[in-house]
């Protein structure tokens, strides 16, 4: 007979780490998001967003040619503070 004992604390915050390694890759994986992308981060379509932010002062938008490119991480920040302003 084979007995196996696991420190379920231990256990637990191996779970931890390896999840948080897990987001902050995904986190950093993605730079600059395009227009599709905002609109999928935000479930809100382009009009909405233009309505709501889009023309807000600090926004975080850089146009690229014909095409705006929104920094992840600024982004993300700017709709959490927008949101909870709201």
């Amino acid at each position: 007979m084979v007995e196996i004992k696991l420190d379920e604390d231990e256990l637990n915050k191996l779970y931890q780490e390896k999840l948080e390694q897990h987001l902050n890759k995904l986190d950093n994986e993605v730079v600059f998001w395009d227009t599709k992308e905002l609109e999928k981060q935000t479930n809100l379509c382009f009009n909405t967003i233009k309505d709501q932010f889009f023309y807000h002062p600090d926004f975080p938008k850089h146009k690229v040619g014909n095409k705006w490119l929104y920094p992840a991480k600024e982004t993300k920040q700017f709709l959490l503070n927008w949101i909870q302003s709201k």
